[in-house]
């Protein structure tokens, strides 16, 4: 590992309380939004700036994420991060403080899907999806957490997030999708172990739990989308196109619809603003998956 990141913990912990202007709920806030190029990570990382927010737009796909970034305006930058790569996660989190002074909120957003059944999907798949959704969500929350770690030496009344985005294929099992469904129940339990650590450190350790956006290009793409996948494995019953495969799961949603960015992002200024709940996971699904 080649980045210093002691270096850049002592960086953040001299500018705890230099922060970038911004008027609004989340004023100030320096927030990392990893995946944040398109899809949900996008929708989210737009409403955060909204909100007074400093937004690290990071993905894998640095040109998007910079037409991303300068759409927003200029308390956007773009980032380039393979979440599965320590070193490029270490970088990301040193990019952030190097050019805005520390790092407030961490929304690990990024996340991929290969479905199929049991019998024939294949370890590579597997591992693949392993290596974004739940090695990336480590990786991400340990580099934050040196930061924020640091900060909080510096201002022990300060409050940080990391906000890990799981779905609701973390709260119940998803049929010849247990890829994705097993690595959003992990991310889970490491949000509820990081939120009885971090707690020390006043970091709140949260997870939510969408439902299907299914508007956006995990759903939709016309190649790779959910709906094609879920289509040729058979994943619902008696469905002949991707029309048939898309008014399936609408109809599973009490409210009729697909999950927005906009229901997402306020479920993130929520764990922001409250002060009193750590290693949750909040399911935002319409009705489609309540608690016990």
């Amino acid at each position: 590992m080649s980045v210093n990141m002691s270096k850049w913990a002592q960086i953040a912990k001299e500018n705890v309380h230099n922060r970038p202007a911004g008027n609004g709920r989340l004023a100030g806030k320096i927030t990392i939004v990893t995946g944040a190029a398109q899809g949900f990570g996008k929708g989210i990382a737009e409403e955060l700036y909204k909100e007074g927010a400093t937004i690290i737009v990071a993905d894998m796909n640095l040109p998007l994420a910079q037409q991303v970034a300068q759409e927003m305006g200029e308390r956007a930058c773009a980032v380039a991060v393979n979440v599965s790569d320590e070193e490029s996660v270490a970088n990301m989190v040193a990019e952030t403080v190097e050019k805005f002074g520390g790092l407030d909120i961490l929304v690990a957003n990024a996340g991929v899907v290969r479905s199929g059944p049991l019998a024939e999907f294949e370890r590579k798949d597997f591992e693949f999806v392993t290596a974004i959704n739940y090695t990336g969500l480590f990786l991400c929350c340990k580099y934050a957490a040196m930061i924020m770690q640091a900060q909080h030496e510096a201002d022990p009344d300060a409050m940080y997030d990391i906000i890990a985005m799981s779905s609701k294929s973390g709260l119940e099992g998803s049929n010849k999708n247990f890829a994705y469904a097993g690595s959003k129940f992990g991310a889970i339990g490491l949000v509820q172990s990081f939120a009885l650590e971090m707690t020390a450190y006043n970091v709140k350790v949260n997870a939510i739990c969408p439902g299907n956006y299914l508007d956006g290009p995990l759903w939709s793409d016309p190649e790779r989308g959910l709906f094609v996948q879920y289509l040729q494995a058979g994943k619902v019953p008696g469905a002949k196109t991707v029309e048939d495969v898309r008014r399936f799961y609408e109809a599973k949603v009490p409210m009729n619809r697909g999950c927005l960015p906009i229901d997402v992002a306020r479920a993130v200024m929520y764990c922001v603003e409250q002060k009193y709940e750590t290693g949750q996971a909040i399911p935002v699904t319409g009705g489609q998956v309540m608690l016990n």
